[in-house]
Formats: structure tokens, sequence, C-alpha cells
């Protein structure tokens, strides 16, 4: 600092010499002194007054600082001031409190400086390459430096470092650097690099980023770590979010099952910091970001389904279970668990077996309803526990006949020891908070939702309003409080019951007639639904009144008239008399124009700021933006238009029934294809393993062949050289263990050819037994039916194209006729459609008839084959056994003459061993004893 004293030692001498003056001196200095040691400390003095002066020196001294960085790399000390002193041009932080003017120019400052500084693109290339630098003086400034640049302006940076040559990896080894500041500034880098950038987060992931942060987490603590698992987090969520590739990545890695440690939380005394509160609920969102129902299906199906298998999932239903868990935590779980279970039936199927640890146990969905009906709860955490119950229903039919079964009279506990899930609801629905009457309608709706079945069970429900009066149904009791309006005190709403339940009953009405029929049969119902619709009300009523108007063209549109005072064109009449056809419409499009409706149908998390937001359901939008069109149209159809399109239904009904039929028999019929190809298959096997056989019993019939030829030759040279004694004696020594030998193996191959016999005899009874009778005739059978099919659809487009043409001949007007045609065509194109998917299912079946011919035909000439190679093994076999017998009687020929040289022998004087002889003798009763087993075999 003397250098600096030195520099600024004339300010107190007089107002002449400024700051500004100080500044250029130093930057002179640092442009043209030849010394080193000079340079450094004028960059030293520059840096000190950086923070208080950062404008001037900003403007006077970066292109110098520059300069430095590019010439005086050799120099670590100079290189470090030089980056702190950039860090302090263009950086915002502020140590001491400053005003919000004063704030906001610091910011437009540094966005100015940080654009002087990347106009030149090679000064970010030159910082990336002082970041190779091992020196902590230098590399700690520099990942500081880059990260301010890029905080200030991001994407443009992001280009740079994006198409600069290894400028990523360099970053990516920052990671990996044993100084923990390093490191860990080096995660708040890449938080800045990742942001927003798809190409930069899918190089840093494929640059072994997960594993490495990984491995931070755990050496941290996981969720007890400090703020560094916090940043890890962070970036974490940056490289996954709204990243399918890198999703799939992370997933493929096999990461998801490190990610279960997290979330083992131990004792509930050990304590709930702050910053495990904030690493825990990160964590639980990055969960989320890989099963958000916003990603795509399989992708978010394969995430859950290896959740489930690494025992993620169990471990979250832990947590929700356990006691002591911080609200927001708990609210978070729940979420979490709920898009984690969301249409995937193995985990929804889990969720349905997981009980609290209560005495007795608790069903976890019950303890959940509990407290979405509870009104002292928080608002979030109900919230939470509706979506939780919502995904569990979601494409769940199974769950959804739970849910019902335990509303209706047959399973309904009467002890009454314990509460169900069904009987939460109901509570809930016709409790006096507006909130609890809501998410409780809300939730039985989705137990309905796409399940007609589930529909018609609901309308069994019975309930009890009071001692000595008859139950009323559930549907009655809904329209009976409805009716009631705001006459009953209710907490809350004052619309919100009623969109609640009007919510219930369009959702249980669609899509089913026998629902609308007993809803008809109120006589109450449909004159409140149109006096509702007819009153002029306020602005927040008019929701109200739109829903009314849905309701009755639901009751319109799944009218099946089987009412003869409620009949279909009895209530557009009433519509039209009472109402109007045009202010009907008009009050059908209060929903979808109503400002919470956009807000509802963009997610499916019941998400809102506070209860009195609380209006539509995500599901229920969907249904409202299917239905409105389709009411509109069938509000102005004429009666004899409706006839024509109940005709035209009734065919088309017809022939889908017919299309079920022919696809049922189809499916029949490739099981029955399937099992025969599996049969060909296995006689294949066998084929092979026969043949196989074969060709090991023919290479042992040529080796016994050759020990014959073999044997024959010993015995001509024997009968050669039989005047010799010795040559006797070895004959004689030799022959019987040959024979022996040879007499096992004879009979080892007969038994070898037995049992070749009884393989070929099962093979020829299989092939003969196979149901070739019965697949012709299902074929021919299936060639008639496709004819007829053939048929009724000529018939079905004859009828069709006559509906058409007398269409407009009724004096309809032209705009109608028009829409009908198009109706029609649209009918017919589709019945087309499926008659030409049809036949080339019938042209699929019958190429595979033609497969299974010619593989069974290949399977009868391979039998053929067979059947001939048999033949010539039993040729061979005779034969083999011939040459046995031949050489039987040449061997009992040389044995007699043996004997009778032997006896001459003894004649002529010539001595005989008596042992040879007794051996002779053994060896003559071993002959006897295997000539009289050749009888016996």
């Amino acid at each position: 600092m003397n250098f600096l004293r030195g520099v600024m030692g004339g300010q107190s001498a007089g107002p002449q010499h400024t700051e500004a003056e100080t500044i250029q001196k130093l930057c002179d200095r640092v442009a043209s002194s030849t010394l080193l040691d000079d340079r450094r400390n004028a960059v030293r003095a520059l840096k000190s007054l950086s923070k208080k002066y950062r404008l001037e020196v900003g403007i006077q001294a970066m292109e110098h600082l520059i300069h430095v960085l590019q010439t005086d790399r050799s120099d670590s000390e100079i290189i470090a001031y030089a980056l702190d002193t950039l860090y302090n041009i263009i950086s915002n932080d502020e140590e001491e409190e400053v005003e919000e003017n004063s704030t906001k120019q610091s910011e437009d400052l540094g966005s100015q400086f940080t654009e002087i500084f990347i106009k030149q693109p090679e000064n970010v290339t030159l910082l990336l390459s002082l970041l190779e630098e091992f020196d902590f003086h230098v590399r700690w400034p520099g990942v500081r430096l880059l990260t301010s640049l890029l905080k200030q302006l991001g994407p443009p940076v992001q280009q740079i470092i994006l198409v600069s040559p290894m400028g990523v990896s360099r970053l990516m080894d920052l990671l990996a650097d044993s100084r923990e500041i390093i490191r860990n500034d080096g995660v708040l880098l890449l938080q800045a690099l990742t942001r927003g950038n798809g190409a930069i987060q899918k190089i840093v992931a494929f640059e072994n980023a997960f594993e490495r942060l990984l491995d931070i987490i755990t050496e941290e603590g996981n969720s007890d770590g400090g703020i560094v698992v916090e940043d890890c987090l962070i970036l974490l969520q940056n490289l996954l979010k709204n990243n399918n590739s890198n999703q799939n990545f992370f997933k493929e890695g096999s990461y998801i099952q490190r990610m279960k440690p997290w979330f083992e939380v131990g004792d509930e005394n050990s304590g709930w910091s702050a910053q495990k509160v904030t690493n825990l609920h990160l964590m639980l969102q990055l969960v989320r970001v890989l099963v958000s129902p916003t990603n795509p299906p399989g992708a978010t199906s394969s995430c859950q389904k290896a959740m489930f298998q690494c025992g993620l999932l169990q471990q979250l239903c832990t947590i929700l279970m356990a006691t002591g868990i911080p609200a927001d935590i708990l609210t978070e779980t729940i979420n979490t668990v709920s898009e984690v279970i969301r249409g995937c039936q193995v985990n929804q199927d889990y969720f349905a077996s997981v009980n609290a640890p209560s005495n007795p146990p608790r069903p976890a969905i019950v303890v959940l309803l509990m407290s979405m009906v509870n009104e002292r709860q928080p608002f979030v955490l109900r919230c939470a526990v509706l979506y939780c119950f919502q995904c569990f229903l979601y494409k769940n039919q199974k769950g959804q006949g739970e849910i019902v079964a335990t509303l209706l009279p047959s399973t309904i506990d009467a002890t009454g020891n314990s509460v169900s899930a069904g009987q939460l609801l109901c509570g809930g629905l016709f409790s006096t908070d507006s909130l609890s009457n809501w998410c409780a309608a809300v939730a039985l709706a989705h137990a309905l939702q796409g399940n007609a079945t589930q529909k018609e069970q609901l309308l069994r429900v019975q309930l009890a309003t009071s001692i000595g009066n008859p139950p009323v149904s559930l549907l009655q009791q809904c329209t009976n409080i409805l009716s009631q309006g705001d006459k009953i005190d209710r907490r809350g709403s004052k619309i919100q019951t009623r969109v609640g339940l009007l919510m219930l009953l369009c959702t249980w009405l669609s899509s089913c007639p026998i629902a609308v029929t007993h809803f008809l049969h109120n006589s109450a119902n449909v004159p409140f639904l149109t006096g509702q619709i007819a009153e002029n009300l306020g602005e927040e009523e008019q929701l109200v009144q739109g829903l009314c108007a849905l309701l009755l063209g639901i009751s319109i549109y799944f009218n099946d008239n089987s009412l003869e005072n409620y009949m279909k064109e009895k209530l557009k009449q009433l519509i039209e008399k009472r109402i109007g056809k045009e202010n009907f419409i008009e009050k059908l499009g209060f929903i979808s124009k109503h400002e919470l409706y956009s807000r509802a149908s963009q997610k499916p998390q019941p998400n809102f700021p506070s209860p009195e937001y609380m209006i539509f359901d995500h599901e229920f939008t969907k249904l409202v933006k299917e239905l409105e069109g389709v009411i509109t149209k069938a509000i102005y159809k004429s009666s004899e238009e409706d006839k024509k399109e109940e005709e035209v239904k009734k065919t088309l009904e017809q022939h889908d029934n017919i299309v079920t039929h022919y696809k049922n028999m189809i499916r029949e019929q490739d099981l029955q294809l399937e099992e025969l190809k599996q049969q060909v298959s296995t006689l294949k096997c066998q084929n092979e393993q026969l043949q196989t056989a074969v060709t090991q019993q023919a290479s042992q019939i040529q080796q016994h062949k050759d020990q014959y030829n073999l044997l024959k030759v010993q015995l001509g040279k024997d009968n050669h050289h039989q005047g010799s004694h010795g040559d006797g004696a070895q004959v004689n020594g030799i022959q019987p263990e040959e024979i022996s030998r040879l007499r096992e193996e004879v009979e080892e191959l007969r038994s070898q050819q037995g049992l070749l016999q009884s393989q070929l005899a099962e093979k020829d009874s299989l092939i003969e037994n196979l149901e070739l009778t019965a697949l012709k005739s299902q074929l021919n059978s299936q060639s008639l039916e496709m004819t007829r099919l053939q048929a009724e659809n000529r018939e079905l487009l004859q009828r069709a194209e006559a509906l058409a043409k007398s269409a407009p001949v009724e004096g309809e007007s032209e705009n109608v006729a028009t829409a009908k045609t198009t109706d029609v065509e649209g009918r017919l194109s589709a019945l087309l459609q499926e008659t030409k998917e049809l036949k080339n299912e019938i042209k699929a079946l019958s190429e595979e008839k033609t497969a299974i011919k010619m593989q069974l035909d290949s399977s009868n000439s391979t039998i053929a084959i067979l059947q001939m190679e048999k033949d010539k093994l039993d040729i061979e076999v005779t034969d083999s056994k011939k040459e046995q017998d031949d050489l039987l009687v040449l061997l009992a020929d040389q044995d007699q003459k043996i004997l009778s040289l032997k006896s001459k022998l003894k004649i002529l004087g010539h001595p005989v061993e008596e042992e040879d002889e007794s051996g002779d003798q053994d060896d003559d009763d071993d002959e006897t004893d295997d000539g009289d087993k050749d009888q016996d075999i």
C-alpha cells in the first residue's frame, strides 16, 4: 500500500487531485511500467479502489486489466489482483444495505460493464483458460468472476462458453477440486451456466455431473448437510427440469436408486433445522421433476416403476405416516407421493395397502381424507390430500371400485368401530364448511371419472337423513342440498358448495343414461334447473347458471327417452319456452369464459392461493371442453334429426357389436394359432433331438463295423499262424475279453435302437393327434363370417347413403342438412376405416394360416426323412447282427481247432501246461455260458 499512499499523497494538499486523476495515474502505471513489481502494485491499488469507486475504475481500468490477464500470466499474484478488480467492477454484491434506487443503478452498472467485457468473446475464452490454473489465487477469483458474468448476462455468456472448445468440460473439472471453497463455488457457477439452456444442460449431464453431485450430497450428509447440499440440489433441478433427455439419462444410469437414502430422516426427535427442511423440500421437488404429469407419459411411467422397485415410494410413505414431520415437509411429501402413484397401477395398489401406525391400524387413504374434511387443518395441506386422492384414482378403476364399495350397504361396518373413505366423503359433502363440501364433491367425482359401472353402483347408495324418516338416495340428497342454495348457513364461499355439487352431478350423469333417468325421475329437478338458468342474477351467480345449463344439457344429450314426460324433445321444448335456446347457449358459455377456468385447466394439481379461488377441478374442465359443443348441437337439432341420429347410432352400435364379435373371434383364433406355433416349435426341437440321436447311432455303428473288421483281420492272422503254440496261446488269451465287450456293445446298441423306435412312435402319434381338421373348420367358419360381414357392411352403407340423401328433402334448413351430411359422412368414414382394419386382420390371419400349413408340411417332410433314416438304421443293425453271428461261428471253429491241436500235441508227447488248460476250460465255460445267454436272448 506504500505505492498507493505515494500516488494519493497529494490529495490532502488541495482539491485539484481527484479520485479520477489517481485512478488515471494508476492505469498509466499499469500500461507503461516495465517493471513487473510496479505493475503489480498499481493493479493492487486499483483493486483497493474498485469497490468504492466502481464506475471510475471500470471506465478507465478495464481495458488495462484485460491486457494484464493476457500478458502477465506467468505471475499469479498480479493475475489474482486483476481478477478481483474485475469482479468488484462487474459484481452487484453489496456488503452494506443500500437504498432501492442505488441498488437498481448498481445492477444496471454491472450489466453495462459485463456487456463491455463480453463484447470481445476472446475475453471469456481467456477467462476459461485461466481456470485451468491450479493456483488457488487464480482459479478461485476466476470462478467468481465468470459466475458474476453469467448472473449479469446469462444467455450471451452461455453461448460464448458453448462454442468455446472444451469450455464446459473445463468448468466440470471444478467439481473434482479438492479445495471445498472452489468446488462449492464451482457448483454455483454451474447453476448459473445451466439455467434455461438445454444444450449446456445435456453436455454437463454427459460430463458425469450426476455422479459427482450425488457423491457430494452423500459426503455432506444428505438432508442433514449444509448449504452445499442445497446448491447441488438446485443444480440437479436445473439439469432435469423440462429436459427429457437428461431425465432418461438419470433413470438409465440408476441414479434414482441413490435418492432413497435422502429420505431416511431418522428419529423424529433428532430435530429439524431450517437447512434440513430446505434440503428435504428440494429433494422432494427433484423427485417430482422426474414424475411430473407434464413429462412424456412413457418417461414418467418408467421413473414411477423404478421408484417403486428401489423402495423410494415406500420410504416416502414412511415419512407420510410418521409423526413430528414439519407441516410444509408433510405437504410436499403428500404432493410427491401423489405424482409417484398417478396413473401407475402397481404404485397405486401399494399405496392402497399402506396403513398408518395407529391402533387399530387405519389405511393411509382414510387418515389423509380425515385431514381433507377437517376445516382446522391448513389449507395447503387439504389441497395436497385432495391431489393425492385424485392421483390415486387416476386411471385406476380398481381403486374407484374400492372407494365406491365403502358406500354401498353391503360393505358398511354396522358396528361403527371403523370409519371408511366413503363415510368421510359423505360427511364432508354434507358438512357446514363449504371448502369441505367442495373437496368431498370433487373427490367423489374422481371416483366416477370414466367409469360407467361405478356411476351405476353409486345410485344404490342410501342415506339416513333423520330418525323415523325413510332413507334417501345419495343422488337425491345432493339435489336437495343444491336446491336449498344459501338457506343453510355455511362457512366460506357462497357458491363453493353449489359449484362442487354441480360438478359432481355433471360427472355422474355424463355417459350414464341410467343416472340421467334417476335424476329426471325427481320431478323437482328440471324446474329447479330451468328456474336457475332463466333468472338474471349477479356476476358471481353466472357460474352457477352455467353449470345448471351444463347439467340440463347432459340430461338431454345422454337421455335414453325412457321417461315419457322428460324425453329429449320435451326438454328442448321446455328450454325454448322458458329460457330460449340462444340464452341457454350463452349461459352455458359462462363456464369456459370464467377467469378461474383457464387456470384450473393448465395443471392437474389443485394449487390455489386461498380457498375462495378453489372453484374448478382440472378433470372437470376436460369434461366441459368435451361436452360444450355436442350439447350446443343437441339443443338445435329437430326431433326428426334426433330420430335419424338414433337410428344411425343403433346401426353403428350393431356394427360395433359385430366388429367386437369378430375381434373376439380373431383374438381366440390368434390364441389357437399361437398354441399351434408352440406345438410346431416343440416338434421341431424334438426332430432336432432325434436327428442328433440318429447321427450318434450311425457313428457308433461305424465304430462297431471298424472293430468287426479289425477282429476279422486278427482272426485271419491267427488262422494263418495256428501251427505256432505261442500264437495260439496269445489269441486264446485275447478273444474272451473282445467277445464280452462286443456283446455288451451289441446289447447297448439294441437298447438304443429300441429307445429310438419308441421316440419315433411317440412322434408319429403326436403328429397324428394334431387338430388339423378343427383348424380347417375354424378357418372355413371364419371365411363365411367374413363374407357375411362384407354383406352387412354393404347394407349399412346403402342405408346410410339413403339417410344422407333423404335428410335435406324434409324441409330442413341448408345449414342443418349440411351438418347432418357431414355427421353421416364422418360416421361412414369411421365405418369404412373399421371395415378396412377388419379386412387387414382377416388378411393377416390368412397369412398366418398359410404359414402354419407350410410349417406343418415342413414337419411332415422332416418326419418322412426321419423315418427313412430309421429304416436305414434298422438295416444296418440287422447287418451288424449277422456279422456278429458270423464272427461267433468263426470264433467257435477256432476254439475247436485249438482243442484239436492240443489233443494232438498230447498224443505226440508234447507237454501242455495245465494252467493253460484250466484257463482254456474256464474260457470254454465262459463261452458256453455266453452261448446260453445268446440263446435266451
